[in-house]
């Protein structure tokens, strides 16, 4: 008869234990670090005006580049001397898409600012329906970066 107390009392326990309560989460650690830096947002791009002129295509492309690259650029005063300066010229099709990039300028130092330029126009598109501009569908940009590589487009620096 020993067998079947020693079952009974191995049933309660395996019964009983399965119905305890499991202990509350441990609250979430506490971020002491500093945050990173924000990344790029593609997706809080407005939609692009159709620009009148090629001027007017320069400065919204411009405009463009500073937001859809926050935290990757900088306003104010261009300091001196710049880490780099690349200079670009971005060929766009009809509806204002990207076509092709063209490096003008690289920089002596800081060659890496040149894919940074590049990945920041790639965000900013598309600039606008550029179908009844004169062709070609072209502006130039040039990229002044500070030590910290981030970057104002010329064309903002007044």
């Amino acid at each position: 008869m020993r067998w079947p107390a020693a079952r009974l009392v191995v049933a309660l326990v395996l019964t009983l234990g399965a119905c305890s309560t499991t202990p509350p989460p441990a609250p979430a650690p506490t971020r002491t670090a500093a945050p990173a830096a924000p990344k790029p947002s593609a997706g809080a791009l407005p939609a692009p005006e159709t620009p009148r002129t090629l001027a007017g295509l320069r400065l919204q492309a411009a405009r463009r580049l500073v937001t859809a690259n926050p935290g990757l650029t900088y306003t104010g005063e261009v300091p001196e001397p710049l880490l780099a300066i690349p200079v670009l010229e971005v060929e766009l099709n009809a509806d204002g898409s990207v076509r092709r990039i063209e490096v003008l300028r690289e920089p002596r130092q800081a060659k890496d600012t040149i894919q940074l330029a590049i990945d920041a126009v790639r965000r900013a598109a598309p600039f606008g329906d550029v179908s009844r501009l004169p062709r070609p569908w072209k502006f130039t940009e040039t990229f002044l970066f500070r030590d910290d590589r981030k970057f104002k487009p010329r064309t903002l620096d007044s």
